[in-house]
């Protein structure tokens, strides 16, 4: 008797055999192309917001190591994407790494110049850097936001993240197309295609974390900069991972001030400096709230929390009532705060004691609840790297992150106030409207 349980599937994108850093970027390079080229959903969620055509009979086209000439000099990119229908036409080149390959200034620059010189449109950098708000990991870039040829990054967290909501809650109409997506997020989430999950905070990791602590850090400490660029990779990271799991697209939300990728590392610096927390925030279509992200490296603390508006039609006790029926299914160790219309000062209870006595939460004016925030927090992981000895700090964040929406955001059904209700009004009797309507004789 054949035991087939030692038989390997045949696969259309093998791993096996992939020998050295090149080798996994050419091939994923190759592999994801490919994909983008058959199934039209996945080349509509990457391309349209980039320029491509968003029609669904749009034909794309992919090529890989295509050669151009630019300045004299013959230049190789890792690949060609073209869009075409009817008339239009969108092309940009791609350069791709894998690994801890970084980006390189020069290249990004040099195929700029190329594709300007071609008349293309767009040039499409991919890594395992993070990128948040439309921004560029790599700095010193040469082109102008008014430039005829853009230049866009998608990580390959995005790419993999997109992947995963298609085939698992959007889903890809066509079987084969289906089959084909599923293949190339088996060979993206094998750790040898070069693909890498967030997971490390760098080398500097264990001296900045004890620094804040204790408040020892200052401008010249080496390393805070690039943990401040770290933190802020986590936060679009957790929005692409929350993504693939829920099946809805998870914004960073960010002030106007802070749209520039240098702005928010120069602000996360400097908070990480001061001892003060340093803040993110996503936004999920159809929630209560946005989720509030809080690293506290000197109290060595992560926390989550949602704003949530009280109902308006009911009165205190009945206003936290509503709130812990949202909360129904929350762990008892969640924080509430409720807060008065026009009050920087909540009363605060955790839910298990709201839930033995609403009363906890009542204001020693009187004064309606008109919000109340819910947080949950826990202890900052020393670790700088995931699955090591100690409990990595990405791991931690992605787990109260991941935690914290099952528990309590997704809960949570936002009050609306009740549709007006019509009146109807009985008709005059015509002797009233004759005495009111018609003129008086004399």
């Amino acid at each position: 008797m054949v035991d087939e349980t030692k038989w390997h599937r045949a696969r259309l994108i093998p791993i096996a055999g992939v020998k050295g850093d090149r080798e996994a970027e050419q091939r994923a390079t190759s592999a994801f192309l490919a994909v983008l080229s058959v199934v039209r959903d996945l080349s509509d969620e990457l391309l349209t917001p980039l320029g491509a055509s968003s029609a669904g009979k749009a034909v794309v086209e992919t090529f890989t190591e295509v050669t151009i000439k630019s300045a004299g000099r013959s230049l190789r990119p890792d690949g060609l994407i073209r869009v075409t229908y009817g008339k239009s036409s969108f092309t940009a080149l791609v350069e791709v790494k894998t690994g801890s390959n970084a980006l390189d200034k020069d290249q990004v620059n040099s195929y700029w110049r190329a594709a300007t010189g071609e008349k293309f449109d767009h040039v499409i950098t991919i890594s395992n850097e993070i990128a948040t708000g439309g921004s560029h990991p790599v700095r010193g870039l040469r082109f102008q936001k008014n430039s005829p040829v853009k230049v866009s990054h998608i990580s390959w967290a995005r790419i993999l993240s997109t992947a995963l909501r298609l085939r698992n809650h959007k889903g890809v109409d066509d079987p084969e197309q289906a089959w084909i997506l599923g293949e190339l997020v088996r060979y993206l989430e094998h750790p040898a295609s070069g693909v890498i999950p967030m997971a490390d905070m760098g080398m500097h990791w264990t001296k900045i974390r004890d620094g804040a602590r204790v408040g020892t850090l200052n401008k010249r400490t080496q390393g805070v900069r690039e943990i401040a660029t770290k933190i802020d990779e986590i936060f679009a990271f957790g929005s692409l991972v929350l993504s693939s799991e829920i099946g809805e697209d998870v914004d960073v939300v960010l002030p106007g001030s802070l749209r520039s990728r240098t702005a928010r590392i120069d602000t996360l610096e400097g908070a990480i400096i001061a001892g003060e927390a340093v803040e993110g925030r996503l936004r999920i279509p159809n929630t209560a709230g946005d989720i509030e992200t809080s690293i506290d490296m000197r109290a060595q603390q992560l926390s989550m929390s949602i704003d949530v508006k009280a109902p308006e039609d009911m009165g205190s006790l009945g206003r936290v009532g509503w709130m812990l029926r949202q909360l129904r299914e929350s762990s008892g160790d969640l924080m509430v705060e409720a807060y008065a219309r026009n009050t920087r000062i909540p009363v605060a209870a955790s839910l298990r004691d709201v839930r033995e006595n609403r009363k906890v939460l009542r204001a020693d004016d009187g004064s309606l609840p008109y919000r109340f925030v819910m947080t949950k927090r826990a202890p900052m992981p020393h670790g700088r790297k995931s699955r090591g000895r100690k409990a990595g700090f990405v791991d931690g964040y992605m787990a109260l992150l991941a935690d914290f929406y099952e528990d309590v955001v997704q809960g949570i059904v936002p009050w609306h106030p009740r549709a007006p209700k019509r009146v109807q009004v009985a008709p005059e009797s015509d002797v009233d409207a004759t005495r009111i309507d018609s003129p008086q004789r004399t």
